[in-house]
């Protein structure tokens, strides 16, 4: 006969600093972005992160994680009814991952794995905000990151983690959200910018950081913040979380070394603001990869994620695609070259679970097609989600108010005082 269900106290503990860890992320990328934004935006631009914390918090009470996490329907969606926000989930049976066999799961009670992946589904949408600097309405923001939250990461996180075609039926390897978070968002914002339009001025007039301290502190919270991400993914506190600590700091450092090389080759000068993108770049591209890989696997993703992400933004800026934090370049890109060097670099040395087997090729066309259906569904469904959410409220400022800056015109606030 099955044990009573227990709560494990050292997965549960684990569980909840990750979870704060991951939630200062988004304040971290406020600080990230806000300093690459220019001065006049930079209150709107933080503003479109710590919104994200408050709307999407809500959403996925109420329903989000239903959707994402509820029982499987068609591989598609999941069930709407299982986790409600109506509903509690206090009893000492409601711990995730429980059935008759195994009556204490993982032993985490729900909310705790509930709140986990919520600010999962908060720094997705926030990430997607670096693209459109300087040019959007507040209201339209809130409008467009609450249906594109409810219509593309909602369904998107089921078909990776919550039983959906892609992680329970074609079986691709996404450990910490390099399909779900980065490529998922990389994509809305090149989908989004597409829409949307350049910013009055670009790329006649240089839009550059306001104040690159604000980057350095900003990516700093972020490394920071990414070991609850990718550690606290494996949902116990073992050897694998122990593995995929390691490996993030071993990618991030790999990766910021990559791209200040190349920024100095490129521009003469060694960069703090390379320094800064060159980590994040480590830290998108060994995400999905975490739990699967080695560090000496990590020290090559890294490498080459430093310099596949600092080419992506030089072709960006000479196909004059107007994402102005270069969402697409690092989180796209990076995401995406995650994913595939996921399918090379596994190794059941390091993770032996979920039927892994060693990189190979099948592997690799299997994480392109994930890849690929993500990259399709994301782009399309934000273009037609920015389409209504412009004909329903306005997205985009009128010209005079772009120049003039949005901090003033849109929250009657300025960050500097003169």
């Amino acid at each position: 006969m099955p044990e009573a269900p227990a709560i494990d106290p050292a997965n549960t503990v684990w569980l909840l600093v990750s979870t704060a860890l991951v939630l200062l992320m988004t304040p971290g990328l406020a600080l990230f972005y806000g300093g690459l934004n220019r001065s006049k935006g930079v209150l709107n631009m933080m503003m479109m992160s710590f919104s994200a914390i408050g709307l999407i918090s809500v959403l996925w009470l109420f329903y989000g994680f239903s959707l994402a996490f509820g029982s499987d329907q068609g591989g598609i969606i999941g069930n709407i009814g299982d986790y409600l926000g109506t509903k509690t989930f206090l009893g000492e049976g409601d711990l995730w991952g429980a059935t008759a066999e195994n009556p204490s799961g993982i032993g985490v009670p729900i909310y705790v794995f509930m709140a986990f992946q919520m600010v999962f589904a908060v720094i997705t949408v926030a990430l997607i905000s670096g693209a459109i600097s300087d040019r959007t309405k507040f209201a339209g923001w809130l409008l467009f990151a609450g249906l594109w939250g409810t219509l593309v990461y909602f369904p998107v996180a089921h078909w990776v983690w919550g039983g959906g075609w892609i992680g329970a039926k074609l079986h691709a390897l996404d450990f910490a959200g390099g399909t779900a978070v980065h490529i998922n968002a990389g994509a809305a914002a090149l989908g989004l910018v597409l829409a949307l339009g350049k910013r009055v001025g670009w790329p006649r007039e240089v839009f550059k950081p306001h104040n690159v301290p604000f980057v350095a502190l900003g990516a700093g919270l972020l490394w920071f913040g990414w070991f609850g991400f990718n550690a606290g993914s494996e949902l116990a506190a073992d050897g694998i979380a122990a593995n995929a600590l390691l490996v993030t700091n071993t990618a991030a450092a790999a990766a910021m070394i990559t791209w200040v090389f190349a920024s100095y080759l490129h521009k003469g000068k060694v960069s703090v603001l390379g320094a800064a993108c060159g980590a994040v770049a480590g830290l998108v591209a060994i995400t999905p990869a975490s739990g699967f890989v080695t560090a000496g696997g990590a020290i090559v993703i890294g490498l080459a994620a430093g310099g596949i992400c600092y080419s992506a933004t030089l072709l960006r800026e000479r196909i004059k695609i107007d994402d102005a934090l270069d969402v697409f370049a690092v989180h796209g890109v990076g995401g995406t070259f995650g994913a595939i060097a996921t399918g090379i670099f596994a190794t059941t040395a390091i993770n032996f679970g979920s039927g892994l087997i060693d990189g190979n090729a099948a592997q690799v066309v299997t994480q392109l097609v994930a890849v690929g259906a993500s990259i399709a569904y994301a782009v399309v469904a934000t273009f037609v989600i920015v389409k209504v959410t412009d004909l329903v409220l306005g997205i985009r400022v009128k010209s005079d108010v772009e120049e003039l800056g949005l901090d003033l015109a849109v929250h009657g606030e300025v960050a500097y005082q003169s």
